[in-house]
């Protein structure tokens, strides 16, 4: 675009947004015709000129859900914008998450989930009806080892029921100090129906622990924050459903996944859809090796989380752009 068509595209680009302008004014005013206007604004778009921000809580953002499912080969993907208040950005996630499932096709027949803060909320922003006829089934043991009140079956019994539907859960502990005890359960009859049923979903609903203090197998008593020090130390950025897994997705402690009952992570890879619902600063080191490592096929992430996965990932031969110019097109200065 020559010198005098650029001015006149960021002239015709202020009239139209800042003054309210139509495309017949603007070509009155400037002298061209209206169909100048529209491709004057076209190139003012193509080139980075205008930005357009849809600030609502619930928006998404398109083109770097775009680029996560060209990046990672996800089959899709949901970003919403990361809050100011670092305070409201779970519950932002947890109800886009909860609107994607609500919006999902085919609706699930059998849905597995996990346990946790971030099933929890989602649980909570799910419509009453949002499917019919579900059957829910948990995926990893839950039954809490202190006295803080067990959230793992409410949580499934909770999504069963908003999707008018039945639960099947899993009458166990996410983590036995003895694999002869786990064996044994997993052995009992019940238990292992409910395992064969968590193996034949046809999708999977789950989040993602850090490794660290805050996790949710410390708070419920499986571990203690020296345990998880431990697994930090062999590499261990995160768990999934219960698993610790390092950057590369894989547990870094065999011993206490042989003694964790559940799905295991190989189930989750040959899943023909699950859905990871991660969100936060403290969690993208275990959501890159979430994606990185085909532990899901759907993504449900905030913009910082997204924007931090691709830059990770950017090759370091492509030229020196920021992830929102590469992800809009634009040149870079």
């Amino acid at each position: 675009m020559i010198e005098s068509d650029e001015l006149l595209a960021v002239r015709a680009a202020e009239l139209y947004y800042d003054e309210t302008k139509t495309q017949d004014e603007i070509g009155a005013l400037l002298g061209i015709t209206r169909w100048k206007v529209g491709r004057l604004l076209a190139q003012a778009r193509e080139l980075g000129y205008i930005r357009i921000e849809i600030v609502h809580p619930r928006a998404r953002r398109l083109p770097l859900e775009r680029a996560l499912r060209e990046r990672f080969g996800l089959s899709d993907a949901v970003v919403v914008p990361s809050p100011s208040d670092s305070a409201d950005l779970h519950e932002r996630v947890a109800r886009a998450a909860a609107d994607y499932l609500g919006a999902m096709r085919p609706v699930p027949r059998t849905l597995g989930v996990s346990w946790g803060r971030t099933l929890r909320d989602i649980a909570d922003h799910l419509s009453d009806g949002w499917a019919t006829g579900l059957s829910v089934v948990q995926i990893n043991g839950g039954v809490s080892l202190n006295q803080r009140v067990g959230t793992a079956a409410a949580t499934a019994a909770r999504i069963a029921e908003k999707g008018r539907g039945d639960v099947t859960l899993l009458p166990s502990p996410a983590i036995f100090e003895r694999l002869e005890t786990k064996l044994s359960i997993e052995s009992d009859r019940t238990v292992a129906e409910v395992l064969r049923t968590a193996a034949a979903a046809d999708t999977y609903l789950y989040g993602a622990g850090v490794a660290g203090p805050d996790s949710a197998l410390v708070h419920s008593g499986y571990l203690t924050a020296a345990d998880v020090d431990v697994l930090v130390a062999r590499g261990a950025v995160g768990d999934v459903v219960g698993r610790y897994i390092d950057a590369e997705g894989m547990i870094v402690d065999p011993t206490l996944d042989e003694r964790t009952v559940g799905l295991g992570l190989e189930a989750l890879r040959r899943a023909a859809r699950s859905i990871a619902v991660i969100a936060g600063a403290q969690k993208h080191a275990v959501a890159r090796a979430v994606v990185s490592s085909g532990l899901c096929t759907v993504l449900v992430t905030d913009e910082a989380t997204a924007t931090a996965l691709l830059a990770d990932h950017e090759p370091s031969s492509a030229k020196q752009h920021t992830p929102e110019q590469e992800l809009l097109g634009r040149n870079a200065p």
